[in-house]
């Protein structure tokens, strides 16, 4: 399938972003989630973003390395990158919500070239929509 020239043009000029979701069925409560540290990411605030984001929705969380994540019943991996124009912004991310070792939720943050100046928009407000749509459907602990 052919992309129209304009609409390629505008991607181009105003920069595009991909968010893709895969939210928590409806429902599902999570209680508490360990969120496994990945010291490969660069971006200084990405951690802090994601914990207010859950604490947002009413999910406690927990911190945890790589070697104790089998320790939880609930976790959520991340990975975030950072692209640099003039100075650093967040480009990508990816977040993965497992339970009991089966994939619950994800999702997948993108921005894609341009000279949108929404690009070095900050982390939060990049993620707090991405967040909010991956926990949309979730009962909150009691």
């Amino acid at each position: 399938m052919r992309i129209p020239v304009i609409a390629l043009a505008a991607c181009v000029l105003a920069g595009c972003t991909s968010i893709d979701v895969r939210p928590v069925a409806a429902g599902i409560e999570l209680g508490q989630v360990c969120i496994v540290r990945n010291d490969e990411v660069l971006v200084d605030d990405f951690l802090s973003v994601l914990r207010d984001g859950l604490d947002r929705h009413g999910v406690a969380t927990s911190v945890v390395e790589p070697s104790q994540a089998d320790t939880c019943e609930t976790t959520l991996t991340y990975t975030a990158a950072r692209g640099w124009d003039l100075k650093p912004y967040l480009d990508e991310a990816e977040l993965r919500l497992w339970r009991n070792g089966r994939q619950i939720g994800a999702a997948d943050y993108r921005h894609r070239g341009g000279f949108a100046l929404t690009k070095f928009a900050g982390t939060k407000r990049k993620m707090d929509p991405v967040i909010d749509e991956l926990l949309a459907g979730i009962r909150q602990a009691p």
